[in-house]
């Protein structure tokens, strides 16, 4: 019998919970259970916990999604008697089982970017763990590999999509626990900063120290930080090189501050300003 916290393989999940082998939600006819697996190694879509509720993206990788198929399951499975169980995925192939789960609250819709690229309506399912199950904690790596992953997947994007898709994202940066609380960072806005620096660093002006896969080595740097209630959007980003970035989390210091501020303006004139003087 599986229990929360067991971690299996793709292949296990099929035969324990009678279900195929593709999909984030997978529907069960002889358990009649639904699984959903919420995968952050390779889905855009924004899952993410608010305290002890998932807010769990429906199906439907492009156009609008609407309450058909195993949304519908879904959204019946509290007076239909489906049981529902829930996996998360940090690293390729390793379901973590959270155990079962049932809805908290009324299913919305909200805007996210589809596999085509396009903004569209979804379907948000709020998601609660029932007694027993154990909300899986990652490796503080694995957030960070998974948003290196993300990153990457945007590369190819250009520097206006980015900045529209980075510009629509919520400012306010999702959380969740690992071996310490993690935040984790819109990828529009990393991606953006770091396409928009063309190489050179926003804070010292030099080139990046090298290059990774191809692309400058920076780190896109919070200016009012996500610790201190900085919203993760465009005018609150910049690129930085290694050791620029050590020294603002070192010195904090007001003119160095002041300097990014002014370079984001330059940078996005386009944008409202994000004055993190009165927002600190």
């Amino acid at each position: 019998m599986v229990q929360s916290g067991d971690v299996l393989s793709n292949a296990d999940l099929q035969h324990h919970f009678k279900v195929g082998n593709m999909g984030g939600m997978r529907r069960s006819l002889s358990n009649n259970a639904l699984v959903i697996v919420s995968d952050h190694t390779k889905s855009l879509y924004d899952d993410r916990w608010t305290d002890d509720v998932l807010h769990y993206t429906g199906m439907g990788k492009s156009g609008p999604q609407k309450l058909e198929s195993q949304n519908r399951t879904l959204l019946e499975s509290g007076v239909s008697g489906v049981t529902v169980h829930l996996f998360e995925v940090f690293q390729a192939g390793r379901y973590i089982y959270a155990g079962q789960v049932e809805l908290a609250a009324k299913p919305y819709q909200e805007q996210q970017f589809g596999e085509n690229g396009q903004i569209r309506t979804v379907w948000m399912f709020p998601l609660r763990l029932k007694t027993g199950g154990i909300r899986p904690i990652p490796e503080a790596t694995d957030i960070r590999r998974i948003e290196q992953l993300r990153e990457k997947a945007l590369s190819g994007l250009s520097q206006e999509v980015l900045k529209a898709r980075a510009a629509a994202a919520k400012a306010e940066p999702s959380k969740r626990s690992s071996t310490t609380e993690q935040f984790i960072r819109n990828p529009y806005v990393t991606s953006y900063v770091k396409k928009a620096a063309n190489g050179i660093c926003d804070l010292c002006r030099h080139s990046a120290p090298f290059s990774k896969n191809g692309e400058p080595y920076f780190h896109c740097h919070h200016v009012l930080w996500l610790s201190r209630s900085g919203p993760d959007i465009i005018q609150n980003a910049v690129a930085l090189c290694p050791n620029c970035h050590a020294r603002m989390h070192e010195l904090d210091r007001r003119d160095d501050i002041q300097a990014l501020v002014k370079r984001i303006r330059v940078r996005d004139p386009d944008l409202p300003h994000f004055d993190v003087f009165i927002m600190a």
